[in-house]
C-alpha cells in the first residue's frame, strides 16, 4: 500500500499559489461531500445550500484574500493532507455546537478539521499536520491552540468519522483535555 510512513512529509501554508494543490487533494467532490472546508464557517442551512461549487468559490475567495486558512501536507510534490488552523472566531459553527462551545473567554486558535488522501491515511500525516499547526499558530502570536477530536468508544473507527482528528494524536502533541460534553468528543488545548 502506498503511504507516507516511510516518506518525508513536508507542510506548507495554503497560499493563493497553492490553490491548485488543494483542488487536486480535495478532488471534484470537495473533500467530504462538497465541504471545501466551509462546514465550521457557515450556518448549517447556508452550508447545505452551498455544497459543492458555491462552497468552493467561497473558500477560494478566503484563500485569494491573502488569509492563510490552513496547511497542506506533501509527499514530494504530491499534496496528501490538509488541516484548517486559524483563530477560533473564523469558525463560528463551533460556537453553535453545544458540545464544542467555548469553555472560557480566552482568545484561542483552532484546528477544527483534517482531510488526508485515502492512500496516505494511517501513516502519520495528520500528526505531522498537527505539529505544523502548532508552529504556525505560535508564529502568528497565538497563545492557546484548541482541537475538537473524536475519541472512539472501541479501538478503530471509520476514517470518514475522524475528520476532526483523533484524541490520541492530540495527546501525543501535548494537548490536554479541558472539557468533555459528549462521551466521544473531548475539547483539547495546548498552551503555546
Amino acid at each position: 500500500m502506498p503511504g507516507s510512513k516511510s516518506k518525508k512529509v513536508t507542510v506548507r501554508p495554503l497560499t493563493p499559489d497553492r490553490w491548485p494543490d488543494l483542488e487536486c487533494l480535495f478532488g471534484p467532490r470537495g473533500a467530504c461531500g462538497g465541504c471545501w472546508c466551509m462546514w465550521w464557517r457557515l450556518p448549517r442551512s447556508q452550508f447545505e445550500k452551498r455544497k459543492g461549487a458555491a462552497n468552493k468559490r467561497a473558500f477560494k475567495k478566503i484563500v485569494l484574500s491573502g488569509a492563510v486558512p490552513g496547511l497542506l501536507a506533501y509527499v514530494g510534490q504530491e499534496p496528501v493532507g490538509w488541516c484548517a488552523v486559524q483563530p477560533r472566531d473564523k469558525f463560528p459553527g463551533l460556537d453553535r455546537s453545544r458540545v464544542l462551545k467555548r469553555v472560557d473567554d480566552e482568545p484561542v486558535w483552532s484546528v477544527p478539521c483534517f482531510y488526508i488522501a485515502k492512500e496516505h491515511r494511517r501513516a502519520g500525516v495528520s500528526r505531522r499536520l498537527l505539529e505544523a499547526a502548532i508552529a504556525h499558530a505560535r508564529k502568528q502570536g497565538a497563545r492557546i491552540l484548541e482541537g475538537y477530536p473524536v475519541e472512539p468508544k472501541k479501538g478503530r473507527m471509520s476514517d470518514v468519522f475522524a475528520w476532526t482528528g483523533l484524541a490520541s494524536a492530540f495527546r501525543d502533541a501535548d494537548f490536554a483535555e479541558v472539557a468533555r460534553r459528549s462521551e466521544t468528543r473531548p475539547l483539547m488545548r495546548r498552551v503555546l
